[in-house]
């Protein structure tokens, strides 16, 4: 070291200190609220997951159903997911989005329709296709609408949508349309569980070696733990709070609440935000907004398939992430919002707030350590006494913020496979801890993506396909 500099330093040793101190107190205040946070927000998961009561399923008969499927380029699973819609739910009229695919998706889908009259083609073209998951789902809206015969009761008409591969179980729109959902006049929208139909895959990758298909296991059962055990909790607490989410697989939404939408200026035939990342969870946060009820429920729930690459589930996740980011401009309106109770309110905002909270700490890491090697370096004896006297604090904030996490390895076990041992249950749990850490990836990647105004919308390909089909997507790009 310089003999200037280490003069400048003896000089201003204690102010040094002083300031680094307040710096590092002000990094751990923050990881203990945070932890805080999330420690209070797991609890009440909990509980609601522990403690819901199933409901008795409605009559289906007494409402109509339109199932709304969006399709780009999906050949490699569009029959199936008709084939499986139509004995799932064989009153349900099925309109399949074409968002101007480049492959067989319309022909087949036209095929299909040939020999079904409850099948329905929605034909999309440039410029005004591929722009958003929003904007298909609005043009089937104005064409289920156009179909509909005059005098419909509007409020007994159900649009659900499904993902180009998902499957509904058996009894699914009985459960949808029981007393606490549907069956409630005033309930606008109702979202049902999820889950990966492929978590038992034990060759994920065929021709690919061990690890490669061990990775891709542990992935493929990690969001299926996320999905049905984290996801279910986090609905379950949320349907308390009057704050439930809706997802882009598996949402069911009364017509008339989806009128009451494109009554607002601007938006006429246009109900789901378009251009938007999370179209879906926006969806229902203007739902919410205009008065209607939202609810979840946890007795049936629709399958997907579950991403088996790396790239492709960061892609998919950056834009869950980048969309969280972009809801950040409903925070006015929904503390204004006469709608949502305080409970509601604090919940919206934690969602909001998450990939923000993931970004700080992201940057406030290495500031944190560049603190503790500089202090080290200069002034070692003060920072070994702070070190002592804090760091048993920031490391059970690290194990308080560990253990919530592996209490989802045992009930997702207790749920879904209670024939598997408690070991295995812990061992889930633990990959659910170190799952978790790809929301600090993605949130970094989308707060990035926000900042350099890319904002386009990525399609996530599906595992079946091995080639691209047409330009990158813009995640991938």
């Amino acid at each position: 070291m310089p003999d200037a500099l280490h003069e400048w330093i003896l000089l201003r040793q204690d102010a040094i200190v002083w300031v680094a101190g307040l710096i590092s107190l002000v990094l751990v205040g923050y990881m203990v609220l945070v932890f805080g946070r999330f420690l209070v927000y797991w609890a009440g998961s909990r509980h609601a997951f522990r403690h819901n009561a199933p409901a008795e399923p409605g009559d289906p008969a007494a409402f109509r159903w339109h199932l709304v499927i969006p399709c780009r380029d999906e050949e490699a699973v569009v029959v199936q997911t008709l084939d499986g819609l139509r004995a799932g739910a064989p009153e349900a009229h099925l309109w399949v989005i074409d968002d101007d695919s480049e492959d067989a998706t319309r022909e087949l889908v036209l095929a299909a329709a040939a020999h079904d009259p409850r099948v329905h083609l929605v034909q999309r073209r440039r410029p005004h296709a591929r722009i958003g998951k929003g904007a298909a789902l609005n043009a089937a809206y104005r064409e289920i609408s156009a179909w509909l015969p005059e005098g419909t009761d509007r409020s007994r008409v159900v649009i659900g949508v499904v993902d180009a591969d998902g499957q509904l179980d058996p009894g699914t729109l009985a459960q949808v349309c029981n007393a606490k959902a549907l069956g409630r006049p005033d309930t606008g929208a109702v979202q049902i569980g999820v889950r990966m139909r492929n978590a038992d895959d034990e060759l994920p990758l065929p021709g690919r070696g061990r690890a490669a298909n061990a990775l891709a296991r542990a992935l493929v059962r990690m969001q299926d733990v996320e999905f049905q055990a984290n996801n279910a909790g986090m609905q379950l607490l949320r349907r308390r709070t009057g704050s439930v989410g809706l997802g882009g697989n598996g949402q069911f939404v009364r017509l008339t609440a989806l009128d009451s939408l494109t009554a607002e200026e601007g938006r006429a035939g246009r109900p789901w935000p378009e251009r938007a990342l999370l179209e879906d969870y926006e969806s229902g946060l203007d739902l919410r907004l205009a008065g209607w009820r939202l609810t979840h429920v946890s007795e049936t729930s629709v399958s997907q398939e579950g991403l088996i690459s790396p790239r492709r589930f960061l892609t998919q996740r950056t834009r869950w992430a980048q969309g969280n980011i972009q809801c950040l401009r409903y925070t006015g309106r929904v503390l204004r919002s006469p709608h949502y109770t305080a409970a509601g309110k604090a919940e919206v905002m934690y969602t909001f707030l998450q990939p923000v909270v993931c970004v700080l700490l992201v940057l406030l890491l290495p500031l944190s350590l560049g603190i503790t090697g500089a202090g080290l370096v200069l002034f070692p004896e003060e920072t070994a006494e702070f070190q002592l006297r804090f760091g048993p604090w920031m490391l059970l904030a690290f194990v308080l913020a560990t253990l919530p996490m592996v209490f989802w390895g045992f009930a997702y076990r207790r749920l879904v496979h209670p024939d598997r041992s408690r070991l295995t249950a812990l061992l889930w749990g633990v990959l659910v801890w170190l799952y978790a850490y790809h929301l600090f990836v993605v949130a970094t990647r989308g707060a990035a993506r926000v900042l350099l105004g890319r904002n386009g919308w990525a399609k996530t390909r599906r595992n079946a396909e091995k080639v691209t089909l047409g330009a990158p997507t813009a995640l991938e790009s």
